[in-house]
């Protein structure tokens, strides 16, 4: 086990370089243009892939990094970059580590890699688990997946939204109920190769922000998948729902579900995501108020405009720190014993909505321009209070945590 440092060693910081060096060359020139045309920057991510940081091989070194930083340190730069080209260039990592926290070695070795494809034939994956009627509430999942054991194939009904990527994806991992009965616990995973028949896009969303990112419905009509397809595989499924219906005749210990299993692994790689457009726009507004002269005087002479400013960063490395430890203990097998992981993504959420509004302030007039990237910041930093996990569902699970108790 990795012991818990606040120091990124020698390798790590010349990741962290090159990270930052293509999100300042890269990434925030293309920005505001994808902002505005509100689609996937499939050039950029090309760029990122010919690179080697949209790989299988880059994001598994970050992943597997026994101290932890590596995916928090990574998603911080590119968010620094901008955080709807970024999402662009991340969200297939969501449904490669639904299938790294649900499936077996050989689906690991099978899928993941199509989910990227390679530099000169470039790919994307989505992650689909939320519902028109079942968002935050998992319980109230109406996507049915059921076993055809004649042909050992799995049918699959139901709508997905808020999928990024959906519908544009060659893989999607789609969670479906296979036991109404036990609620979240009656849910599992699948995959859905690229071109089965069913699968189709619904609507595409216009976003408040992270606008480059594909946002849309996903629309399964008769899904035909193999066995093969089911994340774990039916002996391990069918071992699950046998000991969640026997902890629901005792009334005893929840069981997770697939998607809990997913976001929980991804709680403190949001909140680092976070972080970094916090960083961006402190240090937009930090410049401004260096450079811009009122009374003839710099702004940030007046304490008004200081204080917040020395606020604004106090928020941001406490925000770093909490997401560093919840990332250490994941990689390290610590469990979240006070809900680390959703205290990591609640805190820097809600930093990164305060950050971006204190520099719009700090800003003025200018701030609330698009000739100025805080404002687009301003609106990107709102999904993170949302997505993955609501803030109020983070405070939820905290204080479940903390209290054992059922708190609703």
């Amino acid at each position: 086990m990795a012991e818990f440092t606040m120091e990124l060693n020698d390798e790590q910081k010349e990741v962290r370089d090159w990270l930052h060096g293509f999100a300042a060359d890269v990434i925030r020139p293309a920005a505001a243009e994808w902002d505005e045309r509100e689609e996937t920057p499939w050039p950029v991510i090309q760029e990122a892939a010919k690179v080697g940081i949209y790989s299988l091989d880059f994001y598994a070194q970050q992943y597997f990094d026994p101290t932890g930083l590596g995916i928090p340190m990574a998603m911080e730069e590119l968010f620094w970059g901008d955080a709807g080209i970024a999402l662009s260039i991340v969200g297939t990592g969501l449904a490669a580590v639904g299938v790294l926290a649900n499936g077996t070695e050989e689906q690991i070795g099978t899928w993941i890699p199509q989910m990227y494809g390679d530099a000169n034939d470039v790919k994307v994956a989505a992650f689909c688990s939320s519902e028109p009627d079942a968002g935050s509430d998992v319980a109230s999942m109406r996507t049915r997946a059921v076993y055809d054991e004649a042909k050992d194939e799995w049918v699959i009904n139901g709508t997905k939204t808020w999928a990024t990527n959906g519908g544009i994806a060659n893989v999607h991992v789609v969670v479906a109920v296979v036991d109404a009965e036990l609620g979240s616990k009656g849910h599992a995973s699948f995959i859905i190769p690229p071109g089965t028949e069913g699968l189709s896009q619904g609507q595409k969303f216009k976003k408040h922000g992270i606008r480059a990112s594909h946002t849309a419905e996903v629309i399964l009509d008769n899904v035909r998948v193999p066995g093969s397809c089911l994340l774990g595989g039916k002996e391990k499924l069918d071992e699950r729902l046998a000991r969640a219906r026997e902890k629901a005749k005792q009334g005893g210990e929840r069981v997770k579900n697939a998607a809990m299993a997913t976001f929980e692994a991804s709680r403190p790689a949001v909140g680092a995501m976070a972080v970094g457009t916090a960083r961006a726009a402190y240090e937009v507004a930090l410049d401004y108020a260096k450079t811009r002269e009122q009374f003839g005087r710099p702004v940030i002479d007046n304490q008004g405009v200081a204080f917040q400013l020395a606020d604004m960063r106090t928020s941001i490395d406490a925000a770093r720190l909490l997401v560093w430890r919840a990332s250490w203990m994941a990689v390290n097998g610590k469990p979240f014993t006070a809900a680390e992981g959703s205290m990591s993504k609640l805190f820097a959420s809600e930093t990164a909505k305060k950050v971006t509004a204190q520099a719009i302030q700090i800003l003025g007039g200018n701030g609330y321009t698009r000739e100025y990237p805080v404002e687009r910041m301003h609106r990107d930093a709102a999904i993170y209070t949302i997505f993955e996990g609501t803030s109020e569902i983070q405070r939820l699970v905290i204080a479940r945590t903390l209290s054992g108790m059922t708190i609703r």
